[in-house]
């Protein structure tokens, strides 16, 4: 029997998978893991991507059961935190720091309790400088800002995944060395969504990680 995959999180692994819930695995890094490693090994691994455009750390929780604990994944990545930024900023809808290590806390707990079997990998967000990050009239420090709220996040998602000896993806340091060879318009669309080029540096630390779990 296949090994399943889950990939959870928010837009950037969302990826436009949305328009087929059961199927779709999107454009981004999930849809190139799965070319990459359904190519290496045929019929070995089933993959799922369950990550949905918007949600924050609370979302994700709500939404715990049907999209994770029933699947019973054999590998699951999980990749929050961005909008629990950007929706405070923008919305005054977000999730503050220290909520957001308490939901996600919880969230692990309550998948190791399920699911004990399932070896988890833990994604932290990153942020560049991009047309929807950068300063704006309305908002003259929102790079700043935005950049403070999702550092916390990632300390948060180290802290998570030292706490239950999980292995983490650093993408802040991968994303900003990216940005020495070019821009941050090429690796991102906006400052937060990969373009193709963004989400294969992704896909790189991802399989680099799931091999020495697997």
């Amino acid at each position: 029997m296949a090994k399943r995959i889950l990939f959870q999180g928010d837009s950037i692994t969302d990826c436009g998978r949305t328009g087929d819930v059961l199927h779709g695995l999107g454009n981004g890094y999930a849809n190139f893991i799965r070319a990459s490693l359904g190519s290496d090994f045929p019929d070995e691994y089933e993959f799922i991507n369950r990550a949905i455009s918007g949600n924050r750390i609370v979302d994700l929780y709500a939404r715990i059961k049907a999209d994770f604990i029933n699947l019973k994944p054999d590998y699951a990545s999980i990749y929050i935190g961005v909008n629990d930024a950007w929706h405070e900023i923008d919305f005054k809808n977000g999730v503050d720091t220290e909520k957001f290590e308490k939901i996600y806390n919880m969230l692990i707990d309550e998948i190791k309790a399920a699911c004990p079997d399932t070896k988890l990998i833990i994604i932290a967000p990153f942020i560049l400088e991009g047309d929807g990050t950068r300063n704006t009239a309305q908002i003259p420090d929102k790079f700043e800002r935005f950049k403070a709220d999702v550092s916390e996040k990632a300390e948060v998602a180290r802290k998570v995944s030292q706490k239950y000896k999980l292995p983490l993806i650093e993408l802040q340091p991968a994303f900003d060395d990216a940005c020495k060879k070019a821009s941050a318009e090429y690796w991102t669309i906006d400052g937060v969504h990969p373009t193709p080029c963004g989400h294969e540096i992704i896909k790189r630390l991802w399989i680099e990680t799931f091999k020495k779990i697997k």
